[in-house]
Formats: structure tokens, C-alpha cells, sequence
């Protein structure tokens, strides 16, 4: 059984996900072996909101080079979370914005 920490690794701090906190729509990079229903119970423990809906995607590795090698970032999957509209903010974007 996997732990909401180990679900939930990082939040994604882009200007395209905080145009998205407006919306109550918040982006987290996940395990990529996590599924919808484990993230969604995830944030819900961690930050004590009521999650409406949870979008995943999974990002490829980019190509990268350093001088004459070259190889890949990691893979990994990001995941939308929208709030319910009675819910409430999450703190910890609260003082980003």
C-alpha cells in the first residue's frame, strides 16, 4: 500500500498551472504508477479538500546534450486536480500567487 506521500511527489510551479488555481485546478507531478482514484484520495488526505475530478498525462523524456554525450531527461506523469466548488483552497499555492 502506498502512502499519500509516495503517491503526490512535487507540485508543477509553471505560469500555465497558476493561471489554472483561478479554477481551483491544481497540477502535481505523481508516481507513475498511481491512478486516478489513489491520487484523488491522495490530495484529499494530504490537504483536506474535496476533489471533484483528476486529469493525467504522462510527459516524455526530452532529448538533452551535454558537449558530445547525449541522452534523456526522465518520463513522468503530471496530474490536473480540480476542486469542488464548496472546497477549499489549497495553503500552500495561496503564497505563491
Amino acid at each position: 500500500m502506498k502512502t499519500a506521500q509516495d503517491i503526490i511527489i512535487a507540485p508543477v510551479i509553471t505560469e500555465k498551472s497558476m493561471s489554472g488555481i483561478a479554477d481551483k485546478k491544481y497540477t502535481f507531478k505523481v508516481a507513475k504508477d498511481a491512478n486516478k482514484i489513489e491520487i484523488a484520495q491522495a490530495v484529499e488526505q494530504l490537504f483536506k479538500v474535496k476533489v471533484a475530478k483528476v486529469n493525467t498525462i504522462s510527459v516524455r523524456g526530452k532529448a538533452r546534450r551535454m558537449g558530445r554525450y547525449e541522452g534523456y531527461t526522465a518520463s513522468w506523469k503530471k496530474a490536473i486536480v480540480t476542486l469542488k466548488a464548496d472546497s477549499k483552497a489549497i495553503e500552500f499555492f495561496d503564497g505563491l500567487m
